[in-house]
Order: C-alpha cells, then structure tokens, then sequence
C-alpha cells in the first residue's frame, strides 16, 4: 500500500517524534545552556498561544538573529551538510482534565513573523495520569534553506487516546506481538483511503481471518452512532480497486498485513461528519488499538472497512 507524507507535512518543514512519559519533565533535545547552534546567547521571545485541548506552550527560546538563516543565501551541498540545529526550543506542558490516562500526540508549528510554517514537530508524550501535568521541550530542529526568522510557536494538533490503547513506539513491540498501526492516509478527488497496518514482531503465528473490528469515536473518545460500517468499497466507489475476498491468514513472525478505510468526503444536504478517532480490533477479542485519521466523511453516513490481506513486505519498523 502506498505510504504517503504526512498530511500536516511541507516540503520545507521537517517531521520527528520526541517520546516522552508522565514520570517527569523529560526534555528530549532540549540545551540546558541556553546557547544556540552557533554558541551565542539565546533569547526567549513573548509566548502568545492560547493552547489547545489541555496543551500549551511555556516558553520559547531563540538564536540571536545572526544565527538564523537569511532569506535569499545562497547554501551548497557542502553548506547543507555542516548546518546544525536550529537552536530554536519551545517548552511545554500537557494538563490531562480527564478522569482516565492518556497518550498525547502533539504537533507543534513555529512560525515566522507573517505567520508562515518554517518547521513542524511532533511530540508524542505517554501516559499522563488523570489530573496531572507533565512538562517537556521540543525543538524546531534544522529550517529550511531561505526559511525566515521563527518568532513564534502555537499548538496546532492535539490527538489523545487512552493510555492503554495508543499504538506502540515504532521499533518495539507490544506484550501481544501484535502491532496494529494507521498511516497517514491517501486522499483524490473527495475519495479517501486510510491504510491499516498489523505485525507479527512477537514469537508465534498469528490468525486472523476477515475484517477488522473497528468502532467510531468522537473527540471525548466516546462511541459514535448513525454512521453506517460496511465490509469492502464497492458501495462506496470503484476508485480503490476491486475488494480482495477475505479469507484465513496466519502471520508467522515478522509477516504483516494490511487493511484499509475508505470513505468520500461528500457533504450535500445535512450536517456533515468530522470522526476523529477509530477503535481497531485485529479480530474480534483482540486487545484495541485507537487511531486519529480524523474522517470527514461529510454527509454519507458512511464508512468502508476493506478486509486483511497478507503484505508484501515484513514487518514495518
């Protein structure tokens, strides 16, 4: 299946993950110096962003602007090699006012003085205990050639799913052996696809047969009712190719499969449907795995769940 970039992704902004957990301020790349790449004092500028969804911004540091890169330079191979980091940090904190643990998936964007993207960065902070507030840094990371001046940083995406159900770090695997993840999902012409992703990096064979057992969740990560779910595509569009028959698999260790959502994000009369977490069961007793695809399903009502079909390829890191 095609792995496409990521949705929230630029050509000029870079993408990582800074695992963090709810035992303490963990500050994954964070300079406790305050010097910027270039060793020059770093300065904090004025933090504006209200936050969003129980995250926000404390505090964001940058380089003297000597240390930024000039719109305009003209930047070799050999100059794109040495550039170091950015120096650009933003500190943070995450404040669950819930009543059950949650996993954070945070995007953050730093932006320059005219509102343009220069950088985006995820930062994935794990089990944060209900009522409690866990702390952490993240960093712009390298900028673009050209890019402006950063001045300031805001919370551009909140996903939180229970503790117990995020998806498992990529390149370990859970007490299962079952890993079950999303990616980031196609989109053409109002058509949209979500692939499903299940590895055996456990010891054993593992059987499925059929679909995955998946359940709409609404952003309070309670159920969702009034959409239909149905087995295959084809009542959905044709674009996606033929459904494969489900039939029995058995993934010896280090084998993947695949499955996938489809929907059209037609919206015509009616209020239209925004679901932006799914529940997923590799089979039915399972233990669940919750994903944020964010499904704009607009106003269809509907949903199509394609059947596990054997990847190509082994196990994905």
């Amino acid at each position: 299946m095609r792995r496409p970039a990521s949705l929230m992704a630029m050509s000029v902004l870079v993408t990582t993950a800074l695992l963090l957990t709810a035992c303490g301020a963990e500050r994954a790349g964070y300079d406790s110096s305050g010097t910027g790449a270039s060793g020059a004092s770093s300065s904090p500028a004025r933090v504006d962003d209200p936050g969003k969804d129980g995250v926000r911004i404390t505090s964001l540091t940058l380089p003297p602007p000597s240390a930024s890169p000039t719109h305009g330079t003209s930047v070799s191979a050999d100059d794109l090699a040495a550039r170091p980091d950015s120096g650009i940090v933003a500190t943070f904190e995450v404040t669950n006012s819930t009543t059950r643990a949650l996993t954070y998936s945070v995007v953050f964007t730093f932006l320059s003085g005219d509102g343009g993207a220069m950088a985006n960065q995820t930062a994935t902070v794990r089990d944060v205990g209900p009522g409690k507030t866990v702390r952490g840094s993240v960093r712009a990371g390298e900028l673009a050639p050209g890019a402006r001046r950063v001045s300031r940083a805001k919370v551009l995406v909140v996903n939180k799913v229970p503790a117990g159900e995020a998806v498992t770090p990529a390149g370990t695997c859970p007490p299962s052996g079952i890993r079950v993840s999303a990616d980031d999902g196609d989109a053409a012409m109002g058509l949209r696809v979500v692939g499903l992703h299940l590895d055996n990096c456990g010891k054993r064979d593992y059987a499925i047969e059929g679909y995955p057992r998946v359940e709409l969740l609404d952003d309070d990560l309670n159920p969702v009712t009034g959409i239909a779910i149905l087995r295959g595509s084809g009542d959905i569009t044709t674009g996606a190719g033929p459904d494969e028959q489900p039939r029995p698999l058995t993934l010896k260790p280090g084998e993947s499969a695949q499955a996938s959502l489809v929907w059209r994000n037609t919206t015509e009369s009616g209020t239209a449907a925004n679901i932006p977490y799914v529940r997923v069961r590799a089979k039915a007793g399972s233990a669940p795995v919750t994903v944020a695809p964010h499904l704009d399903l607009g106003t269809t009502g509907r949903l199509g769940v394609r059947p596990w079909t054997k990847a190509k390829t082994g196990t994905r890191s």
